[in-house]
Formats: structure tokens, sequence, C-alpha cells
């Protein structure tokens, strides 16, 4: 199930599918995120011409409100035939739930629905400072993984370098989906708890989401089958 997602984080439809362009030719279509910023800019179009074009598209807005309003944004959502979506942990368990009710269509099919557990560009003295989270930040990834496991998601979002702390909470079949990937020769920008894409297959990311090492590359194919080779293929 492992893959590489591409983070469209654009800010208009031309732009996205201007870059999707350079990848007419590849005979592997990369899965790509959509992003809030390019969602709230061009809504649900955008999805749907992504899914034409023939990429799996993972839809992350983040859900986060009282579990009803949850239950009845996913069902809208599940019409859109992505293939991954995701909720804020800290949502609780009783959202979570209503989330994945939402999400499953009358056929009992839907979307792999994860739940965020700690933003990357979240250190430990950010979350107990500002945030009032007293417990550690891997006790407090893994507590919130488990609570997404025992609502019945199939997966988190986490730093790669929590992706072996999740699994063991989880199980092996537990998804992490890790964004924080960098090139070894690449700056870090924003993010803190970050790692390459070949140590994320080593700790065990089963999808890591990668955005401007490769979607402000001078060469974002060559970056992107660079990604690939180093996750999947080493």
């Amino acid at each position: 199930m492992r893959d590489v997602i591409i983070a469209c984080d654009f800010p208009s439809a031309e732009e996205t599918l201007a870059f999707l362009d350079k990848f007419e030719g590849e005979k592997r279509k990369p899965f790509v995120k959509i992003g809030m910023e390019l969602y709230y800019g061009a809504g649900n179009e955008i999805v749907r011409e992504i899914k034409r074009r023939g990429h799996k598209i993972f839809l992350d807005l983040k859900l986060h409100d009282i579990p009803n309003t949850v239950r009845k944004a996913m069902k809208v959502l599940s019409a859109l035939d992505v293939d991954m979506t995701n909720v804020h942990a800290s949502g609780t368990v009783e959202m979570m739930r209503a989330a994945l009710e939402g999400l499953t269509r009358a056929d009992g099919t839907r979307p792999l629905l994860i739940a965020v557990t700690q933003l990357t560009s979240t250190s430990e003295e950010a979350m107990q400072k500002q945030l009032l989270i007293n417990a550690g930040i891997n006790d407090t990834i893994a507590h919130y993984a488990r609570n997404a496991r025992e609502a019945g998601l199939d997966g988190v979002v986490c730093s790669p370098l929590e992706s072996a702390l999740v699994k063991e909470a989880c199980g092996k079949d537990f998804i992490t989906v890790t964004p924080g990937i960098r090139f070894a020769d690449a700056a870090a920008d924003d993010q803190v708890r970050i790692t390459t894409p070949a140590r994320a297959r080593e700790i065990g990311s089963d999808f890591i989401v990668v955005g401007r090492p490769i979607t402000a590359a001078s060469d974002p194919v060559a970056a992107y089958r660079r990604c690939v080779k180093e996750f999947l293929e080493q």
C-alpha cells in the first residue's frame, strides 16, 4: 500500500493543473494531496478534474468540529470519490466515529480515513506551553493514535519520526501517513520533525507526503522520481 503523495499546495486550479501537466507522460500517475488552500480556492471541481486525470487524491481538510457537523460534512465529501481524507484526532473519539459514519456510503464503500495526531510544525515545547498538553509529545501521539484506532479509523498523520511508535501502539496494519519529508541535501523550511524518504521507509511510514522538495524543484518530475526511488525502490 506504500506510496509517495505530492502535496499540491498551490493557490489556484490553473497552477495546479499546469504542475500536473508535467507528469503527463509518466507511467506512474502521482498520488496528489489537495489541501485547504487549493480546495477553498477551487472547490469540488478541482477534485473532480484531478480525479478525471487518473490521480489518486488525499483530500487534506483536517475536519474538527462537533460530531454532527463533521458527520454531515463527511457525507458531502464522500461523494467526491477521493481516496483518502482526514480529521483532527483531538476532536475526540466520538467525533472520529461520526466522521467515519458520514464518510461511509450506502454500499459500504468509503475512502481511507485518517486522523492528525500533532502537526509536524509543532514542537514539544509549543505543545506544552501553548496548548497546555503536559504529556510528552510521543505519549500524546501514541494516545491520539489509539483513540483513532478505537474510533475505527484506518490510520493517522504523524511525523515520520513517530511511525514506529504508532505501529507499536496500534499494530503494523494501522496506516501512517507522514509529511515532514525532506531530501538529505534540502532545507527544513518550517517543519520541525522531519526525515528523508529513505529513513521514513526504514522507520515504517506507509505514505509520505512531499511538498516543496518536489513542487519547488527546478525539475519536479526528476524530484518525484528520486523520491519514489528512495522511498519505494531501495
